[in-house]
């Protein structure tokens, strides 16, 4: 390997709720042409490995077996995400350095593995993600006005899951998008409002059904003393209606009050909440330069 390409990072990407390692193939793909790295996460309980559940993937699904049927997400804990991921970030390490960047839920992930492997990470990227600072974060509401969408549009595709011993996984027929224009209307808004149907369409048939809530827990929180060791990115996507740029903005300011010697660097896309699936070009502009 040249000299030049081991300095080049590799970027690592780490999904969001109910999404899995397809969701990063347009920034993958537009990176490549620029000659860089990069590699896309499957969590623990998602994509082409998770295989489940089964009645979600029939044509004609069985609603019955779709409220019964046990989750792959069974018993995953944030930490099964943290030590999968740092068990591909020690694996690339001698490739040169790692940036580590996710989007959505997926931010609680990136903050677990700085929290447990700090030196594996040259920067971690929030892109529009979770990122807790405040034990009061996990238990109590929090002081921004939230009008974000995505929590009345899902509450359309909800599957009353009874499958017992999961109580932090929740199930989602997106699929149902299809056949009912408003419940598609509701999440291309929430979602992806700056893409066209068809890319939406595609990108609805990409989505797992179950993700499990429960990883909102405290090992999901900053840690000081690993947080100061990694330089740390947020990407604000202005035009976001499913993590809102108030609630990303007070994120910001909460991690930035627990480590005000070592604030985040912050920059604005002008995307929706997965504009790394519709506009790629301008993430893979932005990365290259954090580079």
């Amino acid at each position: 390997m040249r000299s030049d390409q081991r300095q080049r990072p590799t970027f690592v990407f780490v999904h969001g709720g109910s999404s899995n390692a397809r969701a990063w193939t347009p920034l993958r793909n537009e990176l490549a042409l620029r000659g860089h790295r990069s590699y896309a996460v499957d969590l623990p309980g998602h994509g082409d490995a998770a295989g489940g559940p089964a009645a979600y993937h029939h044509q004609t699904q069985d609603r019955t077996a779709l409220l019964h049927e046990t989750s792959p997400m069974h018993g995953v804990t944030l930490a099964d995400n943290a030590e999968h991921v740092v068990g591909v970030l020690r694996r690339l390490a001698g490739h040169g350095p790692v940036v580590l960047a996710g989007n959505s839920l997926g931010g609680l992930t990136l903050t677990a593995v700085v929290n447990a492997a700090p030196d594996l990470v040259h920067r971690v990227v929030y892109l529009s993600a979770l990122c807790l600072a405040d034990p009061a974060q996990l238990t109590e509401p929090w002081d921004v006005v939230d009008d974000g969408l995505l929590e009345a549009a899902v509450a359309r595709i909800a599957v009353p899951y009874e499958a017992p011993g999961d109580p932090g996984v929740v199930r989602l027929d997106w699929r149902r998008a299809h056949t009912d224009p408003e419940a598609f209307a509701v999440l291309k808004e929430a979602v992806m409002a700056d893409a066209s149907d068809a890319l939406f369409r595609h990108f609805l048939d990409s989505l797992d059904a179950d993700e499990n809530h429960g990883v909102m827990e405290p090992a999901a929180l900053v840690r000081p003393e690993a947080w100061r060791r990694v330089p740390h990115t947020y990407v604000r996507l202005a035009a976001d209606r499913s993590l809102t740029p108030a609630v990303q903005d007070f994120m910001i300011r909460k991690a930035d009050e627990l480590t005000p010697d070592h604030p985040f660097d912050v920059h604005t896309l002008p995307t929706s909440h997965v504009g790394y699936v519709s506009r790629p070009a301008l993430f893979a502009d932005l990365l290259t330069r954090l580079t």
